[in-house]
């Protein structure tokens, strides 16, 4: 995959399975995305609130605050915020309301590459 010229934007990456968090990020990267990355739902909370975040790939499914609690609290406090959840379940029996349908996606584990990076561009441009 070539990074495209001049992404400016930047992905949270949500997930507590540290294998999968890692590869998600080196996806990301080399997909030209600034990213940050955290192991857990109240990590993601810590971070300052002028930090700049264009979208969350989280989890669905974490220990503490899953990804739907978490989506539901960084979209109220970041209007625009673009959500993609991920995980191994069917998203039906997974995410409740509360983040605006328009703003969610949602991608199946195990994804590849191009799913990944489709998916996060999709969101973005959505």
């Amino acid at each position: 995959m070539t990074p495209p010229a001049e992404r400016t934007e930047t992905v949270l990456v949500v997930e507590d399975e540290e294998f999968v968090r890692e590869l998600a990020v080196a996806i990301l990267e080399q997909a030209g995305y600034r990213v940050l990355a955290v192991g857990c739902g109240a990590a993601a909370l810590a971070l300052p609130p002028d930090e700049r975040i264009d979208l969350l790939l989280t989890d669905v499914v974490m220990p503490g605050l899953d990804g739907p609690a978490l989506a539901e609290r960084l979209t109220a406090a970041r209007p625009g915020l673009r959500v993609v959840f991920v995980s191994g379940y069917p998203s039906d029996v997974l995410i409740r309301p509360g983040v605006p349908d328009e703003r969610v996606a949602f991608l199946q584990k195990p994804y590849s590459v191009d799913q990944l990076a489709a998916a996060v561009r999709a969101a973005l441009d959505g």
